[in-house]
């Protein structure tokens, strides 16, 4: 029986860089509010290019509230 204290898997955005959507929503309740600056902090969208998309999609939702 596996006994892991996190239940909870993370949602990896950037496979290239492992990036999950929790450490862009924190950055996006940081202040970062373009793809460049969540790049420049993670990594993200630097190597293939197809998380692009997705991280646009949680800036869009952040600037919805």
């Amino acid at each position: 029986m596996n006994h892991n204290n996190s239940n909870k898997q993370k949602t990896v955005i950037c496979t290239c860089t492992g990036t999950s959507k929790e450490k862009i929503e924190q950055l996006i309740a940081k202040g970062a509010d373009t793809i460049d600056e969540i790049s420049s902090a993670t990594g993200a969208n630097t190597g293939c290019g197809s998380c692009d998309i997705l991280i646009l999609e949680l800036l869009a939702q952040e600037n919805q509230k």
